[in-house]
Protein backbone atom coordinates (compact mmCIF):
# COMPACT_ATOMS: atom_id res chain seq x y z
CA UNK A 1 0.00 0.00 0.00
CA UNK A 2 1.19 3.54 -0.85
CA UNK A 3 0.15 6.34 1.45
CA UNK A 4 -0.32 10.66 0.37
CA UNK A 5 0.05 12.49 3.32
CA UNK A 6 -0.39 15.92 4.43
CA UNK A 7 1.26 17.15 8.01
CA UNK A 8 0.78 20.09 9.51
CA UNK A 9 4.21 21.96 10.49
CA UNK A 10 4.67 24.44 13.37
CA UNK A 11 4.04 27.69 11.09
CA UNK A 12 0.86 26.21 10.01
CA UNK A 13 2.17 25.59 6.57
CA UNK A 14 1.56 21.90 4.78
CA UNK A 15 4.00 19.67 3.43
CA UNK A 16 2.36 16.70 1.27
CA UNK A 17 4.32 13.56 1.03
CA UNK A 18 4.43 10.02 -0.08
CA UNK A 19 5.50 6.56 1.50
CA UNK A 20 4.72 2.88 1.84
CA UNK A 21 5.17 3.06 6.05
CA UNK A 22 2.91 6.17 7.22
CA UNK A 23 3.88 5.24 11.09
CA UNK A 24 7.60 5.18 10.22
CA UNK A 25 7.45 8.00 8.15
CA UNK A 26 5.74 10.38 9.88
CA UNK A 27 7.93 9.29 13.14
CA UNK A 28 10.85 10.17 10.76
CA UNK A 29 9.40 13.71 11.00
CA UNK A 30 8.72 14.29 13.89
CA UNK A 31 12.22 13.35 15.06
CA UNK A 32 13.70 15.78 12.69
CA UNK A 33 15.16 12.76 10.43
CA UNK A 34 13.44 13.49 7.27
CA UNK A 35 15.96 16.79 5.32
CA UNK A 36 14.38 19.61 3.65
CA UNK A 37 11.43 21.34 3.94
CA UNK A 38 9.97 19.31 7.08
CA UNK A 39 13.16 19.18 9.38
CA UNK A 40 13.16 23.01 9.10
CA UNK A 41 9.52 23.37 9.39
CA UNK A 42 8.84 21.48 12.18
CA UNK A 43 6.01 18.57 11.74
CA UNK A 44 3.15 19.41 14.08
CA UNK A 45 0.41 16.92 12.75
CA UNK A 46 -0.39 14.53 10.55
CA UNK A 47 -3.65 15.94 9.38
CA UNK A 48 -4.04 13.89 5.99
CA UNK A 49 -3.61 10.90 4.23
CA UNK A 50 -4.82 8.70 1.77
CA UNK A 51 -4.12 5.16 0.89
CA UNK A 52 -2.99 3.49 -2.74
CA UNK A 53 -2.77 0.19 -4.02
CA UNK A 54 -0.97 1.48 -6.80
CA UNK A 55 2.22 3.63 -6.97
CA UNK A 56 1.55 5.38 -9.78
CA UNK A 57 -2.06 6.97 -8.73
CA UNK A 58 -0.07 7.60 -5.06
CA UNK A 59 2.78 9.84 -7.22
CA UNK A 60 -0.30 11.44 -9.40
CA UNK A 61 -2.31 12.49 -6.43
CA UNK A 62 0.40 13.54 -4.31
CA UNK A 63 1.73 15.94 -7.59
CA UNK A 64 -1.53 17.31 -7.71
CA UNK A 65 -1.86 18.29 -4.48
CA UNK A 66 1.42 19.59 -3.75
CA UNK A 67 0.19 22.20 -7.07
CA UNK A 68 -2.60 23.31 -4.86
CA UNK A 69 -2.74 26.49 -3.15
CA UNK A 70 -2.95 26.01 0.31
CA UNK A 71 -6.44 27.25 0.64
CA UNK A 72 -7.08 24.01 -1.37
CA UNK A 73 -5.14 22.07 0.79
CA UNK A 74 -6.67 22.95 3.65
CA UNK A 75 -10.30 22.50 2.15
CA UNK A 76 -9.02 18.97 1.25
CA UNK A 77 -8.24 18.36 5.40
CA UNK A 78 -11.13 19.81 6.91
CA UNK A 79 -13.20 17.48 4.53
CA UNK A 80 -11.81 14.34 5.76
CA UNK A 81 -10.64 15.57 9.02
CA UNK A 82 -12.98 18.47 10.16
CA UNK A 83 -11.50 18.65 14.00
CA UNK A 84 -7.96 18.43 12.47
CA UNK A 85 -7.13 15.72 14.75
CA UNK A 86 -3.06 14.40 14.55
CA UNK A 87 -3.88 10.64 12.66
CA UNK A 88 -0.35 9.59 13.90
CA UNK A 89 -0.90 5.51 13.50
CA UNK A 90 1.26 5.33 16.68
CA UNK A 91 -1.09 7.68 18.58
CA UNK A 92 -3.94 4.95 18.29
CA UNK A 93 -4.72 3.06 21.09
CA UNK A 94 -5.36 -0.85 21.03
Amino acid sequence: MWYVYIVECKDQTYYTGITQNLERRINEHRNGLVEGFSKKYNLKKLVYFDVFSRITDAIAVEKKIKGWLRRRKIELVASKNPKWEDLDPSLRSG
